[in-house]
């Protein structure tokens, strides 16, 4: 166990820390960081009606001015909040996967089954970090190396998805 697999074992922050400050609210995803069990899915999960709200409130041209602001927003927030808990990219930090899984909502058809396709590629990129996700994820440690590695996930779901749609329509 490395040292920082050791430090985010004994950092379990609780709802009172993620209310305590606002990048720490961001960057557990509105308190979704704090589920026990795969945060990073529902992280992802946090994109889907955010997608919905927000394209309906504003519209596709405003989503994609606003998503490199989400960006920069999560950027700012997981580096207040690795500092504090003094893990670079805690588990529980899941405002990554959201704005990353928003940057594909807003490329897929708005259809079940592509978007249920997206999902399970983007998880599975998000999870085993092919290269240059994984040296990412090792090499820049602080809150734009958090947010990148999942900008990368995105890619490769992004590309999935395109040849998907070349091969199968």
């Amino acid at each position: 166990m490395d040292l920082t697999t050791l430090a985010e074992s004994t950092a379990r922050p609780t709802l009172r820390f993620v209310y305590s400050h606002p990048a720490h609210f961001i960057s557990f995803g509105f308190g979704l960081g704090v589920i026990p069990v795969a945060p990073g899915t529902f992280g992802t999960l946090l994109a889907l009606p955010m997608h919905f709200w927000l394209v309906s409130r504003i519209g596709e041209p405003a989503l994609a001015l606003l998503i490199p602001l989400l960006f920069a927003l999560g950027a700012w927030a997981c580096q207040v909040t690795g500092k504090a808990l003094r893990v670079h990219d805690h588990g529980g930090m899941v405002w990554d996967e959201t704005v990353a899984f928003l940057i594909v909502l807003f490329f897929t058809p708005p259809s079940p089954v592509w978007q249920a396709f997206a999902f399970l590629a983007f998880r599975l990129f998000d999870i085993l970090k092919p290269a240059p996700i994984r040296y990412v994820d090792r090499t820049i440690r602080n809150g734009f190396g958090v947010m990148f590695d999942d900008l990368l996930a995105a890619f490769y779901t992004l590309l999935c998805l395109a040849g998907w749609k070349l091969l199968f329509g």
